[in-house]
């Protein structure tokens, strides 16, 4: 393996429970930075002890800038920054052994699940990718498969694994911890989770040296379906081309692939987003 591919998020990573640690503005958000930062070193430098000279890190999370560029190891890229093309695995396309989620977490409308959503939670209730319920773990495998990139390994909560073994077998799945409720969950100690993260890893490099990954496709075309949390969000959806509306909170979309698909996700969070703002009272 030369170059390895790790996007991660925010709410599925070890000691992450509440809101006021996930932005910028909240008086915990300190504990996100030296989380995220210290689980992507290790990332980093396990995957290079492994033999990767080269690992790519998309920091996938809120306004995508929680992790401090200067303190990552040797030969990491990274991506940072949001509005960015297919948004949480920017880059994907450009040539990777393997893929890599940490800090992953399950879809929205998951009981028990730590701050369960689907890319945007204001926006959405539910995202389908042909009829199947789709997480972000998901659909950006999805994406990753389909520049033949596969997903080796996953990091996240407990609510997240079954459906990634359902979907992907083949993936390493690691616990980080055991959500409780949408805002509490049961910590793993830091050096158990990291033990664990690199036995992970180790088991993951096998699996795709010995050929045992395999990109996770989906063909085209793609029939999206964005169920919106608010019927004023699909109001102003159904305006754009192509989108067709379904019900008074769901709107359908039949891409030419997994990317325009994730492309025009993208575009209606912005609607979404845009349209609670201008009526928020």
């Amino acid at each position: 393996m030369r170059r390895v591919y790790v996007s991660v998020d925010a709410e599925g990573l070890p000691g992450i429970f509440h809101p006021t640690q996930l932005t910028p503005e909240g008086k915990l958000f300190h504990e996100l930075r030296e989380v995220m930062g210290r689980v992507v070193r290790f990332t980093s430098e396990e995957l290079r002890r492994h033999g990767v000279r080269e690992v790519w890190v998309a920091d996938s999370h809120g306004f995508m800038g929680n992790l401090n560029y200067l303190e990552l190891p040797e030969d990491t890229y990274l991506v940072r920054g949001s509005l960015r093309p297919i948004s949480m695995v920017y880059g994907i396309d450009r040539g990777f052994d393997a893929a890599m989620f940490l800090g992953y977490h399950a879809a929205a409308g998951t009981a028990r699940s730590l701050a369960d959503h689907t890319y945007v939670g204001l926006a959405f209730y539910e995202v389908r990718v042909n009829g199947v319920r789709a997480s972000e773990f998901y659909i950006n495998a999805l994406v990753a498969g389909h520049y033949g990139v596969p997903v080796a390994l996953v990091a996240g909560d407990d609510k997240l694994r079954e459906d990634v073994l359902e979907k992907a077998p083949w993936v390493v799945y690691v616990t980080f911890k055991e959500s409780a409720s949408r805002y509490s969950a049961v910590m793993k100690p830091m050096n158990v989770v990291l033990r664990e993260l690199g036995e992970g890893i180790a088991e993951a490099v096998r699996r795709v040296k010995e050929g045992a990954a395999r990109p996770l496709r989906v063909e085209g075309p793609v029939r999206m379906e964005f169920q919106f949390r608010r019927t004023e969000y699909a109001d102003a959806a159904e305006d754009m081309p192509g989108v067709e509306r379904v019900d008074a909170y769901t709107v359908r979309y039949l891409a030419r692939d997994i990317v325009e698909g994730y492309r025009v996700m993208r575009v209606l969070s912005l609607v979404a987003l845009a349209v609670d703002a201008a009526f928020r009272v």
